[in-house]
């Protein structure tokens, strides 16, 4: 482990551990010396016998085993992009992490299971357009954890905003 701390960055649904974003967050914050690990959930993505989402319970077990065996070692900070953001609220939870920053977190996955985060800081980025997460749901929920918050022009996949929300990440991590 690098000298600064361990980053776990996970993946959106029908998305990937080298998705643009994910792998984004990683340069950057490799640049400032964290070592960082980005778990592959796809096997999981296809679980639709389970959920219209998958097995997001085996998403979030498999996150929290990484997240314990990280925090073992060093500070963790958890990143995520949409239901990687969701589970990497609800581990944090769990676990304690130095830090969590969340693209595109879908705040009430269902009325049944909102957003969950621990009171760590926090850094949000999330679109004005998303089509799936309405930005004022977002824009409360940040502001009642005091966390950082860029709304930019884009829609749910942030994908023109991919430097952006680089750049906000390793603000974070340089905040730690």
């Amino acid at each position: 482990m690098s000298a600064r701390g361990h980053c776990i960055l996970s993946h959106g649904f029908e998305s990937g551990p080298d998705a643009t974003k994910v792998t984004a967050l990683a340069a950057a914050a490799e640049r400032l010396g964290w070592h960082c690990e980005r778990p592959d959930y796809t096997d999981l993505d296809g679980r639709r016998d389970v959920s219209p989402l998958g097995d997001v319970g085996a998403r979030t077990e498999r996150l929290l085993r990484l997240t314990l065996d990280a925090a073992a070692r060093g500070p963790v900070v958890l990143a995520g992009s949409s239901l990687g953001a969701w589970i990497a609220g609800h581990v944090s939870m769990q676990v304690p992490v130095a830090g969590l920053f969340l693209m595109a977190p879908p705040v009430r996955l269902d009325a049944a299971h909102p957003l969950q985060a621990a009171d760590v800081p926090l850094s949000v980025v999330h679109g004005w357009d998303d089509e799936l997460i309405p930005a004022a749901d977002v824009v409360g929920w940040t502001c009642a954890r005091r966390g950082r918050l860029l709304l930019v022009d884009d829609t749910h996949r942030l994908a023109a905003h991919v430097d952006a929300s680089a750049d906000a990440f390793a603000a974070l991590l340089q905040s730690l």
